[in-house]
């Protein structure tokens, strides 16, 4: 009889690893049931952009991969850091996703001291999505054809060319930043409340010079109203094949340009992240998706997990670089 009886002790371990096991079982079953409702998708910038138009195409046509609808919910403020804030602290559940950029989790780290949240261990990177390159350009009465000859007018001219940014500490104010540096020239930099207002200025003849996404800057050196002596890309641009990127210039410290991926919050669960990965990479393979990226001037790159991490690790240590030597620090 006493054999046959269990102990007190007997009792709650053995309830304790029924308890594991059913625990397990219920996260195995959510996680082989996921999705099984929508998905916010959180572009941490206003709508119209070139972040916006990816993670609209990631919702497009990842939602019928997963077989639910990805809602994109626009939430901007501070250079994308308010948006990634708001996904950093939601539920590691899969059903609140981020689109990560170069500024959210390069530049933004390493400008902005007070930062609410860490690029690395707030987030579980799922996929790179899309390259996107910028260009620099000057006004056409700048006496520059090249990138060499406009370096040279620079060092003749100490802070006489002005260049136009969205804003001081933003992604495209850093990049000169680290381009002046490089090159050993002084521009006068001039701040902007916007990409939109800074283009703009530039194409009248207020400021000398800017660098801005391919897909905003394009249609300007189409027209001649601008002169694009730059690519900030991995390779050279389709649209410009005839503007050589930093790196042909010997600036490869410089990086390789823009990209826009997709992060969830830290501990959602790794097949969870799969699942994602695997839904946004046979997206990506839709002929429709690969259209409308190249016509925005953005590349397909599609990556692993790991993969966006490193990409992510690079870009916060080459924007740290560059914030510290030209003691960029925003409140």
């Amino acid at each position: 009889m006493t054999r046959a009886r269990m102990s007190r002790r007997q009792l709650m371990l053995s309830g304790a690893a029924a308890a594991t096991v059913l625990a397990f079982t219920g996260n195995a079953f959510a996680q082989a049931a996921y999705p099984n409702r929508p998905i916010r998708l959180v572009v941490p910038f206003a709508a119209g952009g070139s972040t916006d138009l990816s993670a609209r195409l990631v919702a497009e046509f990842a939602g019928r991969e997963l077989g639910q609808p990805i809602v994109v919910e626009n939430k901007g403020g501070a250079g994308g850091s308010v948006g990634m804030e708001l996904v950093a602290k939601s539920d590691p559940d899969g059903y609140t996703i981020g689109m990560a950029t170069v500024s959210t989790h390069g530049s933004n780290p390493a400008v902005y001291p007070k930062l609410k949240y860490d690029p690395i261990k707030d987030f579980a990177p799922v996929t790179n999505v899309v390259a996107i390159p910028s260009v620099f350009a000057v006004h056409p009465s700048v006496p520059a054809k090249t990138m060499q000859e406009f370096i040279a007018l620079a060092k003749a001219n100490p802070g006489k060319y002005t260049f136009a940014s969205p804003g001081a500490g933003s992604l495209g104010h850093v990049n000169i930043e680290n381009f002046m540096m490089l090159a050993h020239i002084d521009l006068l930099h001039v701040p902007y409340k916007g990409a939109g207002l800074a283009l703009n200025d530039a194409v009248a003849g207020q400021v000398n010079a800017i660098t801005d996404n391919l897909s905003s800057t394009l249609p300007h050196v189409k027209s001649g109203r601008l002169r694009a002596l730059a690519v900030l890309g991995a390779s050279r641009s389709p649209q410009l094949p005839g503007v050589p990127t930093y790196a042909e210039l010997g600036y490869k410290d410089m990086g390789e340009g823009g990209w826009f991926g997709i992060v969830a919050p830290a501990g959602t669960p790794s097949a969870i992240v799969m699942r994602l990965n695997q839904a946004i990479h046979k997206a990506m393979q839709n002929p429709e998706f690969k259209r409308k990226v190249e016509e925005s001037g953005g590349t397909l790159v599609p990556t692993t997990p790991d993969q966006f991490k490193v990409q992510i690790q690079q870009a916060m240590a080459r924007y740290a670089r560059v914030a510290k030597a030209a003691n960029i620090k925003l409140d």
